[in-house]
């Protein structure tokens, strides 16, 4: 297998290969958790921690583990590093994860985790797979923290609501409300809504993809043609 180059390690998490976006991994938490911007980076970052710990733990034994007993391997070290972003989100964080509540231990289930550990981390070095965790994550937590924002600034008319519960008392102030006496729209906080602010993001993202694409396209030479030509002649030839 060949080894992917940092940029294009880069490259994929954050946007060709998004775990979120075109691999469609973790909807579940993806869509539950985003209804604001504090519950949706609170969930990024700790589904980035594990993203990243257990791809380098999974490369650093990908040739002591037999085939056999590779998979609840990779499931045990994914469920560690869960455990232990849980005890520090229950030691730094507590109110918000009270709030997000079970989708913390769900984290263990998520498929972009366990992909990536199984289709990456555990054919690559230590250096590689820690870069494409902590790219996949960062991908991930894009994704999440743009949805958050969109659903609470259509949903609730502010933003960064709560935000205090992650970083601290001088997060306290930092919400936005750009919209005076905005009545609310009920359906973008609820699931329904997740699942038409990730349907618009997708499609943006095609978007953007197929208008670089023609921009390319048109910026190719036009190729030449091999072999001989029949040129037509007129008039006399003497």
């Amino acid at each position: 297998m060949a080894t992917k180059s940092s940029s294009e390690i880069i490259r994929d998490g954050l946007w060709d290969n998004n775990p979120a976006l075109v691999q469609v991994l973790g909807l579940c938490p993806l869509l539950a958790v985003t209804s604001t911007v504090v519950n949706a980076i609170g969930l990024g970052v700790a589904t980035l921690m594990v993203l990243m710990g257990s791809n380098l733990a999974v490369s650093l034994i990908r040739n002591f583990v037999s085939e056999s007993v590779r998979l609840p391997a990779f499931v045990m070290i994914i469920a560690s590093f869960v455990t232990c972003a849980e005890l520090l989100m229950q030691a730094f964080t507590y109110e918000l994860y009270q709030i997000l509540g079970i989708f913390i231990p769900l984290i263990v289930t998520n498929c972009a985790i366990l992909g990536r550990a199984d289709a990456f981390a555990s054919k690559n070095a230590p250096g590689p797979a820690l870069l494409d965790g902590a790219m996949m994550g960062l991908g991930f937590l894009a994704v999440l923290a743009v949805l958050g924002g969109i659903r609470e600034l259509t949903g609730q008319g502010s933003l960064f609501v709560d935000m205090n519960l992650l970083l601290g008392p001088a997060a306290a102030d930092w919400v936005v409300r750009p919209f005076e006496n905005y009545p609310g729209m009920l359906f973008m906080i609820l699931p329904p809504g997740a699942f038409v602010g990730l349907g618009l993001l997708i499609a943006l993202k095609n978007g953007v993809d197929n208008h670089l694409k023609e921009r390319r396209k048109g910026s190719e030479p036009a190729p030449v043609e091999a072999g001989s030509k029949r040129v037509r002649v007129t008039g006399n030839i003497s």
